[in-house]
Formats: structure tokens, sequence, C-alpha cells
């Protein structure tokens, strides 16, 4: 399944809504993709969502539209 994480690129500085940015995750599970982004990122996680149906075919008409590898 598709996730579309929202992170912060800091834990260390507070979060604000426009330095937020997105990635694109091939995992099992919610759990799954924040096991993989904590593990090899420093991000901090604002949220997670499941992208499926129209919305995952929305998004993958984005020019941002691209899956992250671990």
């Amino acid at each position: 399944m598709i996730f579309k994480v929202y992170y912060q690129d800091s834990k260390i500085r507070n979060p604000k809504r426009e330095d937020t940015h997105s990635l694109y995750l091939d995992a099992e599970n919610e759990a799954a993709a924040m096991s993989a982004v904590e593990a090899h990122t420093d991000y901090n996680v604002e949220s997670i969502e499941a992208l499926e149906g129209n919305a995952l075919d929305y998004e993958q008409q984005g020019a941002n539209y691209k899956l992250t590898e671990f």
C-alpha cells in the first residue's frame, strides 16, 4: 500500500505548517511506514495517510510524486 508521510526536516525545531514536506512510501501498513522513516531519517513525522483509489490516482498525477526507497 502507498502512504503519504508528512514530516518536518528536524526533530529539534518546533513544527511549522509552512515547513511541512511530504514523501510517498510503499509499505505493508502504517506502522511499517513509520518504522522505515524513523530508521532511515531524522525527520519529525507529523502524520501518515494511506492512499488508495481516487486519492492515489490524484497524487500520482502530480509532478512531485515519486516513491521513496530506503
